[in-house]
Formats: structure tokens, sequence, C-alpha cells
């Protein structure tokens, strides 16, 4: 019997690369709206992050931080 593994739909493709995006510059523009400042070695973390449930853990604390470093504290 096969098994079956459920996954995202779209994942791996264009499509999950784009929300993968998205979701990074959602994060990087609430910092900005802030007026958190955002160094560019945590901008590149941050792009350059493949996880969609890393990113929304970082956009879920974007929305209280007072400082980028909050966004990865205990990652």
């Amino acid at each position: 019997m096969a098994t079956y593994t459920s996954r995202f739909p779209g994942s791996g493709t264009i499509i999950e690369e784009t929300r993968i995006q998205s979701r990074a510059e959602d994060i990087l523009r609430l910092l900005t709206l802030r007026g958190i400042d955002v160094p560019e070695d945590a901008r590149e973390r941050i792009t350059g992050c493949a996880d969609l449930e890393t990113l929304g853990t970082w956009f879920d604390r974007s929305v209280t931080a007072t400082d980028v470093e909050e966004l990865f504290a205990d990652m």
C-alpha cells in the first residue's frame, strides 16, 4: 500500500516561492513602517529564509517587536 504525504498545494513550485518572497517583504515593510531599523545582515536572513513557518513566526513577532533581534529570539 502506498503512503502519501500531505503537502501544501504548490509546495516546491513558483506559487510557494512567491508566498515566501511576499511574506519576507511583508515582514520588512512592517518593520520599516514601525520605524524599526533592519541591518543588512537581518534583511538577508529574512529574505534568504525559505521556510513559511519560520517566516510566519517572524511576521507575528514583527507586529510587536521593539527591535529586529526580537524576531530571531529562540531560533
